[in-house]
């Protein structure tokens, strides 16, 4: 724990424990670029990946096809990171050649799932045909030495024979890992919800009648819920798999509505699980997603949980008040710990306690709470919002303008 956290902080984290092993797989460098707009020039993917590795991403997922991305492989290879580098396959054999020569020792290999997928991609193909390929590509790269991951694309609408037929073939012929894709954002957490969606449902089908070792979640945020998916895989897995991998990318970028996000996913395994393999890391997390957001040009919203510049913003009177007597009451972990900071705004919703706070820090003078001129500073604060078209806080020089109105120097 970062020194200084708030022991009642302490208390409440990690009150269910896990007793499997979690592994953050992050695709900013794959999946997250796909997003219209992001292209990331090969220097700044290794900052990047740099960064993912200072806070405690364990394997790192990139694109191969393109000059830039090859140059940003060797870029990350020459770093000598901890987490390992995987390269994204389609099921060809040219693409694991390309990855080979690439010299990479993970790969992810990905392949549709679900009738409605192969039906429209392949249409004068018989399943068989199919199924003989994708064992054919893994059979390949497992002589070539390599770490297999597969990619099950649109698993949460997939047959399930279809599916089961799949996974056993590709287990069979060297896959470690099998990545339950929720392509479209359509699984559900539920314990309660069948297949194909329910995704607790899939993880015990899969122990029960599968042969893989272990399983990844790589969920999509097309209804909102990529990171409760993406935790629900965790809860359901624990017990079943001695090791789970999760598939996320900084700030949720990503296809459509994006991914889970890795700060997201991150925090949520620490604080509510206990999970302490990052506490040593995640007070980067704010400089992760502020390069990002630079290399990438996607904007943070400013109330983005965690990484935001509002996260830990306070300007209501309720609020403010609170937070200067004990900042517990509105925070649920200092900044800090995340790389963050607290931001005491004035502005509309401001009262007088936090007016006084911020004229005190200005003056270096305690000011009486029934001072004449600090009244008048509220009121004319307030006078600045009255008409309703004022919707931004007052900026450092705006207040202290204010101030010398009120009489103060």
């Amino acid at each position: 724990m970062a020194e200084g956290t708030d022991e009642r902080f302490r208390q409440l984290m990690g009150r269910r424990a896990l007793s499997i092993e979690v592994v953050i797989d992050d695709t900013t460098l794959r999946d997250g670029i796909q997003m219209p707009g992001t292209a990331v020039s090969p220097k700044d993917a290794a900052q990047v990946a740099r960064l993912l590795d200072s806070i405690g991403v364990e394997r790192i997922e990139v694109h191969q096809y393109q000059k830039p991305d090859r140059e940003a492989i060797q870029l990350i290879k020459a770093m000598d990171l901890r987490a390992k580098l995987a390269v994204w396959c389609r099921a060809t054999k040219g693409d694991v050649e390309n990855a080979v020569s690439l010299d990479i020792e993970d790969v992810g290999i990905s392949h549709p799932v679900s009738q409605a997928h192969i039906q429209a991609k392949w249409p004068e193909k018989g399943f068989e045909e199919i199924l003989g390929n994708i064992v054919d590509v893994v059979e390949f790269a497992r002589a070539h030495g390599l770490t297999i991951f597969v990619h099950g694309e649109d698993s949460t609408r997939a047959d399930w024979e279809m599916e089961k037929a799949i996974v056993n073939g590709v287990s069979g012929a060297g896959a470690k890992v099998y990545r339950i894709c929720d392509t479209v954002g359509v699984g559900s957490s539920d314990p309660m919800v069948p297949l194909p969606n329910g995704i607790p449902a899939k993880i015990e089908r899969l122990k029960k009648e599968a042969k893989v070792s272990c399983l990844e979640i790589h969920a999509h945020d097309d209804l909102g819920n990529a990171v409760e998916n993406s935790i629900a895989a965790v809860r359901a897995a624990d017990g079943l798999y001695d090791k789970i991998y999760v598939s996320t990318t900084m700030l949720g970028m990503g296809e459509r509505a994006g991914n889970a996000e890795t700060e997201k996913v991150m925090m949520n395994l620490y604080f509510h699980y206990g999970v302490t393999k990052f506490e040593g890391s995640i007070s980067r997390l704010k400089e992760a997603a502020d390069y990002t957001s630079y290399a990438t040009g996607v904007v943070i919203p400013p109330n983005k949980a965690i990484v935001g510049e509002y996260a830990f913003a306070h300007e209501s009177g309720i609020h403010t008040h609170g937070v200067l007597r004990d900042p517990y009451t509105y925070e649920f972990i200092n900044p800090e710990l995340v790389g963050n900071s607290r931001r005491l705004s004035i502005g509309r919703q401001s009262g007088a306690a936090i007016i006084k706070h911020r004229l005190e820090e200005i003056i270096k003078t305690n000011i009486d709470k029934d001072d004449a001129k600090l009244q008048l500073l509220v009121q004319l604060i307030r006078d600045e919002y009255a008409s309703g078209e004022r919707k931004s806080s007052l900026r450092e020089n705006e207040f202290m303008q204010l101030m010398r109105k009120a009489g103060f120097k």
